[in-house]
């Protein structure tokens, strides 16, 4: 089973996103924290798939946990970072090669780019 962490402070967002992808892609897991500061222990844990971190949060933004993740082992490449900021915005922040990708959460279009990494993470556990 492909393991997801979603990491948000907006409950709402993470109840339909999390609800999206078990209704969706149903050989994959998803972990939900929505404070940062708790996130830091799963990370630690580690063995997920796939990390959605949301860029904007009290006491620790999504840029501190992206490095911290990375610190602690997860490959950068199976990090996906949301925010509500456009897409100049995130790709000044983070160029490509920081992580797998930088998505506005709010936009419909990049929808289909989740869609995309949550189907070859779906087909991935199916092989398994």
């Amino acid at each position: 089973m492909g393991r997801i962490l979603l990491i948000d402070d907006d409950p709402a967002f993470t109840r339909f996103l999390g609800d999206y992808i078990r209704d969706n892609y149903p050989l994959l897991q998803v972990e939900i924290r929505n404070n940062p500061m708790t996130a830091l222990h799963s990370i630690k844990r580690g063995g997920f798939d796939l990390m959605l971190i949301d860029l904007e949060m009290p006491d620790m933004d999504g840029l501190k946990l992206l490095k911290f993740a990375v610190a602690t082992g997860m490959d950068k490449n199976r990090i996906v970072i949301l925010s509500g900021r456009d897409a100049n915005f995130l790709h000044d922040v983070f160029p490509m090669g920081t992580c797998l990708a930088v998505l506005n959460k709010f936009e419909a279009r990049q929808k289909a780019v989740l869609d995309m990494v949550f189907n070859s993470l779906n087909k991935k556990a199916e092989a398994i």
